[in-house]
Formats: structure tokens, C-alpha cells, sequence
């Protein structure tokens, strides 16, 4: 009993850390807080990680910023080794030796892709089209898969160009280059039509998609992986592009899938070994049926599928009973052997009173999970 009561003044004075390894904190005080978390495995296997600042004192509507940090104990101890202006909704990705970092320069701003030849410590900067201004326009992203297929890269995107509401704004769209370009140039890339939603599907619940995957479907060409936003969650989209990444289609028939976590962001990845299609997302307890679905975060799980269409959750990797100012969200992984290893954006009690809210996250988190492939009760 007495040590029940003093756990329960610990949680209460914030002084348990929250679950997982902390990479970064900040203070819900300094409103400016922790988003877009990613990560990347180096060749000599030193792990990379990333995230932004946002909230209103972070000027990410004119220039973003982006923090980078490096492990090299698998995850056990991180230290910063870059803090980059002007790069915001980013994804970390290695390619041919060279590490990357593609997303945006702001809110809604062009994208921008950068590298760095000396294992994140120093990035090139973008200024113009021949070293790393892509597209010039309003975007939108969030740190999601660049994947390699078919002699050419791929990377989702929206642009905000389809209305005056959030989530009815995004329009989806894909980049894609050939793998042996350099990266750097603008005219090394492709962009497909973007394609706007239509607010009557779902029978009038469609809300908008946002934050797309760029997946090798079972057919063996590029999808678009969606986020589908609607009162309940429990729906995503699959945008179908074409061979040469110009052309992008969708039947509304057809392309909606159940999709336990695609009420908030989510990464997935196919894995080789277990020819399975993996992601980390937020699943609605149901005790929280009643809430709007993508605010519902503080229950982490592990999800798997055969054909993108048909999903099964694996098991619960995280949770807290509190979904107010409790999330661990944003979840971004790759494969280690056996294991998987994620960072998330992750809102806890500190000794500063504790998150903003459930979205407005302090803490950056490493999280590993082992032997991912095997079957739990």
C-alpha cells in the first residue's frame, strides 16, 4: 500500500520519465514543442534521429527548424549534433552513402531536400533549384517513408491548394526520381497530378487525407498510402501511380480500406522476411469511441498486413489511460534484424507541469521493440 501511494505521488509530481528513451524535451512553457519525428540507420549502424518545433513561438510559418541527433549504442544514450533553419515536416533517409533530409522549409512552404556527407553533423542549404529547392508552392508532409522501386525513388505528398478548410485543403500527389539522379536538382524529379478529395464520400464523414505513404503495393507499383480523416477513424485511402510516377488515380469505390490506425499519422514499411507490411499507429480504446478519432493517441500499436487491404493488430506497444495531455504519436521506425526501432512524439508528465495538450508533445522518444515478427496472446 505505501508504495502504491508513493508511485502515485511520483506520477503526480512528474517524476517518472515517460516510457522508452528520451532523445529531447521541451518545456510545454516555452511554447514551442516537439513534432515530425524520424529516424535513420547508417551504415556503420549509428542511428539518426529527427525532429521540428512548432506551437507559436516556433516561426514555422516562415522558417522551420529542425533538430538532429545521433546514437551510437543502438539507441541506449543520444546526443544533438545539428540544428538546421529552414527544414520542417521532414523525412531522414540514406541513399547511395549520402544521408538526406526531404520535407519542407515551413508551414506550407516549397519543398526542400538537403544532404549531408559527414553522418549529420553538416547539411548542404537549399537556395535554388540546382541544390535543393524542389517545388516552389504551398505542401504539406509529415516524416513518411521514401521508398526505392523500379530504378526511381518515391515520396508522398499534398499541396493545400483544394479549399479553404483543413483537411478538405490537401490535395495528394507523389515525387519520384531516378535512383541514380542527383537528388539535389529540381529537374531530376517528377510530380504526379495532385488529387483533391471529395467531402460526400464515406457518406459525408470524409474529412480530408493528409500525411500519405509511399508503398510498393502487392501489384508491384507505387500507392499512396493516405491517412483518412473522419469522426471514428478507422479508414485509410489508396491512390494508385502510375509506372512513371506522372499520373495519379483513385476510385472511391474500391480504394478505401479498414484501417484501425489511420485516424492520426502513421509509417509503413513492407518487410522481406516475414513478407509483411508493418506500421506503428494509434488504435481508439473503446472507452474513447465518443471522441473525435484523431485526438484519440495514447494507445501505440503494432499493426500488420499481406496486401495493404486487410489488417491485424499485433499487439498494444504503449498506452496511458489518459488521452488529454497522453500521446505517443508520429511514430517513425525502420527494421534492425530482429527488432524494430521507432521515435515518437511524445506528450508526458514533466517537472514543468507536464505536456500542453496530447498534441503540443515534449518529448522526443527512442523506443525499440523485439522480435516484432512473433505472435503474442
Amino acid at each position: 500500500m505505501q508504495f502504491a501511494v508513493a508511485l502515485i505521488a511520483a506520477v503526480l509530481a512528474g517524476a517518472i520519465p515517460p516510457p522508452g528513451v528520451v532523445i529531447d524535451h521541451q518545456p510545454a512553457s516555452t511554447a514551442r514543442y516537439i513534432g515530425s519525428p524520424s529516424i535513420a540507420v547508417l551504415a556503420d549502424g549509428t542511428y539518426i534521429a529527427s525532429h521540428d518545433l512548432f506551437g507559436p513561438k516556433s516561426g514555422m510559418r516562415t522558417e522551420g527548424v529542425t533538430r538532429v541527433f545521433a546514437s551510437q549504442d543502438r539507441g541506449q544514450s543520444w546526443r544533438p549534433i545539428a540544428q538546421i533553419q529552414g527544414q520542417f515536416w521532414s523525412t531522414l533517409f540514406v541513399h547511395r552513402g549520402a544521408l538526406y533530409l526531404l520535407g519542407t522549409r515551413s508551414e506550407y512552404g516549397d519543398i526542400v531536400i538537403r544532404r549531408s556527407a559527414d553522418r549529420g553533423a553538416h547539411w548542404t542549404n537549399p537556395t535554388n533549384e540546382t541544390n535543393g529547392v524542389l517545388f516552389q508552392g504551398r505542401y504539406h508532409c509529415a516524416p513518411d517513408p521514401v521508398v526505392e522501386s523500379g530504378g526511381r525513388i518515391w515520396r508522398a505528398f499534398e499541396d493545400r491548394e483544394a479549399g479553404t478548410r483543413w483537411g478538405q485543403w490537401f490535395r495528394a500527389m507523389m515525387l519520384s526520381a531516378p535512383s541514380d539522379a542527383d537528388l539535389l536538382r529540381a529537374s531530376s524529379w517528377n510530380k504526379s497530378n495532385a488529387l483533391a478529395g471529395d467531402a460526400s464520400w464515406l457518406n459525408g464523414d470524409f474529412g480530408g487525407w493528409l500525411e500519405g505513404n509511399a508503398v510498393v503495393a502487392p501489384h508491384g507499383r507505387i500507392a499512396d498510402f493516405l491517412r483518412v480523416d473522419t469522426q471514428h477513424g478507422g479508414k485509410a485511402a489508396i491512390v494508385d501511380i502510375s509506372r512513371d510516377g506522372r499520373t495519379a488515380t483513385f476510385e472511391p469505390g474500391t480504394g478505401f480500406v479498414d484501417f484501425p490506425a489511420g485516424a492520426s499519422k502513421f509509417t509503413i514499411r513492407y518487410d522481406k522476411t516475414s513478407r509483411r507490411y508493418w506500421t506503428l499507429g494509434n488504435v481508439i480504446g473503446a472507452q474513447f469511441r465518443d471522441h473525435r478519432a484523431g485526438a484519440v493517441r495514447n494507445e501505440l500499436a503494432l499493426l500488420e498486413s499481406k496486401d495493404l487491404r486487410h489488417w491485424e493488430t499485433r499487439r498494444i506497444v504503449v498506452e496511458h489511460p489518459d488521452p488529454a495531455k497522453h500521446a505517443f504519436q508520429y511514430v517513425d521506425w525502420q527494421f534492425d534484424g530482429h527488432d524494430l526501432i521507432a521515435v515518437a512524439r511524445t506528450a508526458w508528465d514533466d517537472d514543468a507541469g507536464g505536456a500542453h495538450t496530447y498534441h503540443d508533445a515534449n518529448y522526443l522518444t527512442f523506443h525499440r521493440i523485439p522480435n516484432f515478427r512473433q505472435r503474442r496472446p
